[in-house]
């Protein structure tokens, strides 16, 4: 257990990230911290074989936003506690590009991030990735979009989750998210496998 809390402070740099409970990635352009994605798949939980199937993007809906607030609006709606598996900032609440990762990854949950009818399929066996920001209103920050496709890269190698399972979360329930500003087309062909 110490080994894990140790890894856990030199991931985040020596200096703990804001987090709601998980830790945080600095922007791939950050001076301190890693700058790879390889740290994430170094979990307290082990990473089991078929645990994961989908990806599914998402955006918080709000201009701003922190793991606390997100944690806050999730527990509004009776949540026990921030329901995506990772979060990327848009500069406004966390860095811009900053990856949190959640407790939910960490400890290899389920997620909270689903809506529609196949909710609970896609809860439990789908990655959940919140963008900070309202795509329906304005797009998405070019920092955002490079850290949301290194992870979905990243996360489709190590996985094995194909190109076509990777969804919008419009794709699977009655919601715009992650907006009509998010850049759907140029996202699916930087896929791995398209």
């Amino acid at each position: 257990m110490t080994g894990v809390g140790g890894l856990l402070f030199a991931l985040s740099g020596g200096t703990p990230g804001p987090t709601a409970d998980g830790l945080s990635l600095p922007p791939l352009l950050a001076t301190r911290g890693p700058r790879t994605l390889e740290s994430i798949f170094q979990t307290p939980a082990a990473l089991t074989a078929g645990r994961w199937s989908a990806i599914v993007i998402h955006d918080s809906g709000t201009g701003a936003g922190s793991t606390a607030s997100l944690e806050q609006q999730a527990k509004a709606m009776n949540l026990k506690g921030l329901g995506y598996h990772f979060v990327v900032g848009n500069g406004k609440g966390m860095d811009d590009g900053e990856l949190h990762v959640g407790r939910r990854w960490l400890d290899q949950l389920p997620g909270a991030h689903a809506a529609g009818s196949k909710a609970d399929w896609f809860n439990q066996n789908a990655i959940g990735i919140c963008l900070v920001g309202d795509g329906d209103r304005r797009g998405f920050t070019a920092e955002q979009m490079t850290r949301l496709t290194e992870l979905v890269a990243a996360l489709q190698s190590e996985l094995g989750i194909p190109a076509n399972r990777v969804y919008l979360h419009r794709d699977i329930a009655p919601t715009p998210s992650p907006g009509r500003y998010f850049p759907a087309a140029a996202f699916q062909q930087s896929l791995p496998g398209q």
